[in-house]
């Protein structure tokens, strides 16, 4: 009876040394994994410091970056770029304006990368916009359905667009990698083509990284990219007039140009005791102008066909727009002008609409 302890105590001490042998094996072997992991993190590291000094100074280069095909290219968004006002100025006006045509899909978009790179926002904009049903699926997860969506819609775009003009500087590839500049260079042809009613602010560049690798040396470049200009460049409007030379090279005499045009409205708008001072603002929410139409062709514009105190911007849009119809059926020609750039306050266009009407009714009483 009394070698069963012993027997047991011998075997248990034989499991012990087994078990300490077994994870001191399994101890060396974390150890090589780990010691092979920081050796290739060092490796890696080492490739990344070689190459660090021909990337531009300030660049944020991510390691992924640098882990190119020979002779492949890598495009990014400079991140001091991406802190600009005017190109954050840029992105939310975007974002407003997809999320005000798309509302009633109830689709709300709150990042342009994240939220436009598998094509399912862009497919909606696009049939919203063009009033066309496109043949894709209505949902892709897989990384293959989405591309295959974003071809489809990216085709059907680049076939309205080139015809006009339109230089096609994004791709299934650039959008599906979230390239930022690709997606906002799509967007402001697209709000630019169908003259969406939004004001884009003007001049906006933003500097992009191009990393290239050749003969395994990472080469790099910063070059500017302009993703809008002035308002009437993007709609398109290349015929100048007498407002561009008056503005770009006289400008010392656009008061006396708008001296004379404030005299002129006040002439008429007296009659209903109103006054203007300035003229960019008072006719923004277009009362003004309706009042005026009607003072000079001699009639009442009921009310109930425009809104008298506007609020919305949508609403300021449609007393523009009636004016112009207005201005129409007094056989005027259609203004250059839109409605929206009226509302906008674009100083350039307002005086337009006005010298429209001062050439004509300037000798009315």
């Amino acid at each position: 009876m009394s070698l069963t302890p012993t027997t047991s105590a011998s075997s248990q001490s034989a499991k012990m040394k087994k078990d300490e042998s077994f994870l001191g094996r399994l101890g060396g072997t974390l150890v090589r994994k780990k010691k092979s992991k920081e050796v290739s993190n060092l490796n890696e590291e080492g490739k990344i410091a070689i190459n660090a000094p021909m990337l531009p100074p300030g660049s944020d280069i991510h390691p992924e970056d640098t882990l190119l095909e020979e002779n492949a290219e890598r495009i990014m968004l400079d991140p001091t770029s991406r802190e600009n006002l005017k190109f954050k100025d840029l992105l939310k006006v975007l974002i407003d304006w997809i999320n005000s045509e798309l509302e009633e899909e109830r689709i709300i978009v709150k990042d342009l990368e994240e939220d436009c790179y598998d094509g399912q926002v862009l497919q909606k904009l696009f049939e919203k916009l063009s009033d066309r049903k496109l043949n894709v699926a209505e949902v892709t997860q897989s990384e293959i359905g989405q591309k295959q969506k974003l071809q489809t819609v990216l085709e059907a775009v680049n076939e309205l667009l080139r015809p006009h003009g339109w230089s096609v500087e994004w791709s299934v590839d650039s959008i599906h990698s979230k390239n930022l500049v690709a997606i906002v260079s799509l967007l402001v042809a697209l709000a630019m083509h169908f003259q969406a009613p939004i004001r884009l602010p003007e001049h906006v560049s933003v500097q992009i990284v191009i990393v290239k690798k050749r003969e395994g040396i990472l080469q790099t470049a910063v070059v500017t990219k302009e993703l809008t200009s002035t308002t009437e460049m993007m709609m398109g409007r290349f015929e100048r007039d007498a407002f561009d030379t008056l503005m770009d090279h006289a400008p010392d005499k656009l008061n006396v140009v708008k001296t004379s045009l404030i005299t002129f409205v006040n002439k008429h708008l007296n009659k209903l005791n109103l006054e203007v001072t300035e003229l960019e603002s008072q006719f923004a929410d277009g009362v003004y102008l309706i009042l005026l139409m009607g003072l000079l062709e001699d009639y009442f514009v009921p009310l109930y066909n425009f809104f008298l105190t506007p609020e919305s911007f949508e609403q300021k849009v449609h007393n523009v727009t009636f004016a112009f119809e207005l201005m129409q059926d007094g056989g005027l020609k259609k203004p250059k002008a839109r409605p929206e750039d009226v509302v906008n306050l674009n100083l350039k266009s307002t005086l337009r609409v006005l010298y429209n009407l001062f050439t004509n009714y300037k000798n009315s009483e």
